[in-house]
């Protein structure tokens, strides 16, 4: 389970700058009913609202939801998670992920749900990051390896799909029409020891393991990091990610 403060603090704010783009489709067809599927601390969901939808916001972290219920009980909030939704079909006008489609067990069965519950004609926008352009966990990464601190990643299936014509694909053969899929590049400027406390406090699967090092062993991994981390402390971490449309 995730520390969904921390998580705000930190991986929120990075995944924030993708909101705009995520939700440009539905702010031009103006789409009342939005899911926010995979919705964390509810970046999303808070730029949905502020537009005017009626927001459902989905996650399968009940931490997470807990806080977004907090922030925002104009929204409608569910436990779920991909590939099994509780909606009937056709529900919504727009399904919006960011930084979700990445972390399912299974995305060619995700897509084909996220379909099921579009109306016809509906859109879809998904996000995800382009792996060797992402600086600002990367460092974590090397920061372990340079420790030799045994290091045991979670697998990422999703990496078969991660290019835009191996998405692209994947989201016609779940039949989806006028996929597209674009790179959104930015900085992450952010105070590198806030940073750091922030990805370690959160927990989860990939950095978790840093907080239950000895003290004398976190130190070192974080000495790394900061080391590695130094020539980002002006200009930010440079990352990138995917963004797709694509219409039911």
């Amino acid at each position: 389970m995730t520390n969904a403060e921390a998580y705000d603090r930190g991986f929120a704010h990075l995944s924030s700058h993708t909101v705009g783009p995520l939700l440009a489709a539905a702010r031009e067809s103006r789409a009342p009913r939005l899911l926010d599927v995979g919705c964390g601390t509810g970046v999303v969901t808070a730029a949905a609202l502020a537009l005017g939808a009626e927001v459902t916001a989905v996650d399968c972290d009940p931490v997470m939801l807990r806080l977004i219920a907090r922030r925002h009980p104009y929204a409608t909030i569910r436990q779920a998670a991909l590939p099994e939704l509780p909606f009937d079909d056709e529900q919504f006008d727009c399904v919006a992920g960011n930084f979700v489609i990445n972390h399912v067990p299974d995305a060619a069965a995700s897509l084909r749900e996220l379909r099921r519950v579009l109306r016809p004609s509906g859109a879809l926008a998904l996000t995800w990051w382009k792996a060797d352009e992402m600086t600002a966990t990367s460092v974590f990464t090397e920061a372990i390896a340079a420790t030799g601190v045994p290091y045991d990643p979670p697998a990422r299936p999703f990496a078969a799909h991660a290019t835009p014509p191996s998405f692209i694909a994947l989201l016609e053969g779940a039949g989806f029409r006028e996929a597209a899929v674009e790179a959104v590049r930015w900085r992450h400027q952010v105070d590198l020891a806030a940073w750091w406390a922030d990805v370690v406090e959160a927990g989860g699967p990939r950095f978790g393991m840093i907080g239950g090092q000895p003290p004398a062993v976190a130190e070192r991994i974080r000495a790394e990091y900061l080391r590695l981390a130094a020539p980002y402390a002006g200009e930010g971490f440079p990352v990138c990610a995917y963004l797709a449309r694509a219409t039911r």
